[in-house]
């Protein structure tokens, strides 16, 4: 999901959910967190067609959540590990599409982008048509419930799905493990899975991923200070998925 004019913006100068800061020590617990219309499709759907109305009227793109910064350090990481240009890339709740853009613009071939606001994906393909992009797969998609086509993936990546699924009212518990069980059915197996997150540490996200996924790699994000102590403002981390028991089955 890509910003929108609903968000606060944060410490890297850019827009962020709506939710509370994490501490210096990384102890912004779960339950902490408020439900908020940003955990709902109804939100998202309202933004995002509100948002396709303003680029066909003045070809504002919209904003990026949590900046282009974030779309580079992914960029950057993905060319350091040598990601093949043609492996599969899925880019978890794409919004407007700009991170599939700056994928194909740094030579990556096979690009999938999923949202479940049909708003979104409409957004997304009329700034890829705007770009002359045609190669880039857009799909309608729940990923708390993905189709059976949607498998097989070499990179996932995440930037602030996961967080507005934890804000979601219903259940936003469950939602998580669902969120869990999705990616581990799309990611092949060694497969890399990337998250930006503001609402949820290193430690906390470790935990929430330790079910079949490994950490690869923290990669570096900007810090605050404040009282003498220090912290990030966001998380920004590489899983690797584990081989299960089931995958060696299947």
């Amino acid at each position: 999901m890509a910003a929108s004019s609903d968000m606060n913006a944060d410490a890297e100068g850019h827009s962020g959910a709506v939710v509370p800061a994490q501490s210096p020590e990384g102890s912004s617990a779960a339950d902490d967190f408020v439900p908020s219309a940003l955990g709902t499709r109804e939100h998202w759907d309202a933004v995002y067609e509100r948002e396709l109305r303003t680029f066909q009227e003045y070809g504002d793109t919209g904003e990026i959540w949590f900046g282009e910064e974030s779309m580079n350090r992914l960029i950057r990481w993905m060319q350091k590990h040598k990601i093949p240009l043609d492996a599969s890339v899925l880019d978890i709740g794409t919004g407007n599409g700009v991170f599939l853009v700056e994928l194909v613009k740094h030579g990556f071939s096979n690009i999938t982008g999923i949202d479940y606001s049909p708003s979104a994906i409409k957004l997304s393909a009329s700034i890829l048509e705007k770009e002359g992009l045609s190669n880039i797969n857009l799909k309608v998609e729940d990923f708390l419930n993905p189709s059976t086509k949607l498998s097989g993936f070499h990179v996932c990546v995440d930037k602030g799905t996961y967080d507005a699924i934890s804000l979601n009212p219903d259940n936003a518990v469950e939602k998580r493990k669902q969120y869990v069980m999705s990616l581990s059915r799309v990611l092949q197996v060694k497969g890399f899975f990337l998250i930006t997150s503001c609402n949820w540490t290193k430690a906390e996200l470790l935990d929430a991923f330790s079910e079949g996924f490994e950490l690869f790699e923290e990669l570096p994000t900007p810090k605050f200070s404040f009282g003498g102590r220090s912290g990030n403002t966001v998380a920004a981390l590489v899983f690797q998925k584990r081989e299960t028991s089931l995958d060696k089955i299947s």
